[in-house]
């Protein structure tokens, strides 16, 4: 049986990978990873991808996640610290944020001390909202 879930979880990370969280302030330590992998969303439906894959002039589009400035002036002399020239001045560079929901899953199978059962839990950390859940408990 499986139950789904979308409780805010504290995680804390050994090597990247989960070593314990807090979720309904019981501590379940992570006894093995079973799976992990990481799933993107539509990236393509927001106003900025739109703008780029069908060549609109994004300055016509209301969006807040792209913003078009102009490159500041720059002295002749002036280079980027890796020895490239300056770009043209008056060039549009386009800063772009992406929000495309990327999520990262962890499948582990832990335990909330010695005395309780191990069970499986699905942890996801959204890159965009900087935060871990837990998103599924299966028994």
């Amino acid at each position: 049986m499986s139950r789904r879930h979308a409780d805010p979880v504290d995680v804390r990370r050994r090597d990247d990978v989960p070593e314990q969280f807090l979720w309904r302030n019981r501590l379940y330590q992570v006894r093995e990873v079973l799976g992990h992998w990481i799933e993107s969303g539509a990236w393509w439906r927001s106003a900025p991808s739109s703008a780029l894959i069908d060549g609109s002039d994004v300055g016509t589009r209301q969006s807040a996640d792209l913003a078009v400035v102009p490159i500041p002036a720059a002295p002749k002399w002036a280079q980027r610290a890796w020895g490239e020239p300056a770009p043209d001045v008056g060039a549009s560079a386009g800063p772009m944020t992406l929000d495309d929901g990327e999520r990262e899953f962890w499948r582990v199978e832990a335990w909330a001390g010695r005395s309780a059962q191990p069970g499986v839990y699905d942890l996801c950390f959204d890159w965009s909202a900087n935060r871990w859940q837990l998103v599924q408990v299966m028994d």
